[in-house]
């Protein structure tokens, strides 16, 4: 099993020097990657996440800088709050300047007044996801592209630069449209804050339509050894990867960057492949 980390991208902790120690920190301890997440801004009275949020991108793009070789990701991307060729660019831009490290998670998004602060329309959230996962696609490997759909249309458009490699695009969720939008446009899928037995059904569905171990299972949780019991992040462990998870991603719950580090020192210990 893969394991990942969070940055501290958000809350008390957040910061350059935070996001930037702990990304070398996960590359020095052998995580497989570090992440963050994506709301572009949050009405008063969401009390989900902190409010205070470093941009995805420039902190990715700042984690980059830092390291050399440590995946990135993106969990999740909020997609249809975002205009599609505009993200197709950044994503490109931050994949070649990082040299072909990056892989994306994708979401519909949970928060209406998100989406009407933005100007988004929120009941078509789902349908925009669909096109916009095969708009990047086009922009990626296509020079022109095009695309005519219900919702986007473009032609003879150039995005360049190309990503240094074929980015993955893993689509998070947890309702059935998300689990049937992974398996029909998906290279990976993303389980977010259930347990192995809640993990292992929705698991098997998924694999009986895309068998192909490349596209990969992957779990948004909570681990910090500092706030849990070590021996249930180490029997979570083995039982979601019974369950056929095959990649994880823990965000440590500290607000201070001490702590933060010790809580990956720890966490390294006991879910990191020897």
């Amino acid at each position: 099993m893969r394991v990942g980390i969070h940055l501290p991208q958000y809350g008390r902790v957040a910061g350059p020097d935070a996001i930037r120690t702990a990304a070398q920190r996960a590359e020095a301890l052998g995580f497989a990657d570090i992440w963050v997440s994506d709301h572009i801004v949050q009405p008063v009275g969401q009390d989900y996440p902190s409010p205070f949020l470093y941009d995805p991108f420039m902190t990715l793009a700042w984690g980059a800088a830092a390291t050399e070789r440590i995946g990135l990701g993106t969990s999740v991307l909020v997609a249809p709050q975002h205009n599609p060729l505009e993200l197709a660019n950044m994503l490109a831009s931050l994949d070649a300047l990082s040299g072909g490290r990056l892989t994306i998670g994708v979401g519909v998004g949970w928060s209406a007044g998100e989406f009407a602060a933005l100007g988004y329309g929120f009941h078509d959230r789902g349908a925009r996801t669909d096109e916009i996962i095969d708009i990047l696609r086009v922009a990626w490997r296509e020079d022109p592209s095009s695309y005519a759909g219900e919702h986007y249309e473009f032609a003879g458009i150039r995005v360049l630069p190309k990503p240094a490699h074929d980015i993955p695009i893993w689509v998070g969720g947890t309702a059935k449209a998300a689990h049937r939008r992974a398996i029909e446009r998906g290279d990976g899928y993303q389980l977010i804050g259930v347990t192995p037995e809640e993990a292992a059904p929705v698991v098997a569905a998924i694999r009986a339509e895309r068998p192909d171990p490349a596209f990969t299972i992957s779990l948004r949780t909570g681990w910090d050894p500092q706030g849990m019991e070590p021996e249930r992040i180490t029997d979570e462990r083995v039982a979601y990867a019974e369950a056929g998870v095959q990649h994880v991603v823990s965000a440590p719950w500290r607000s201070d960057l001490p702590a933060w580090l010790r809580s990956m020192e720890l966490l390294a210990e006991l879910a990191l492949d020897d």
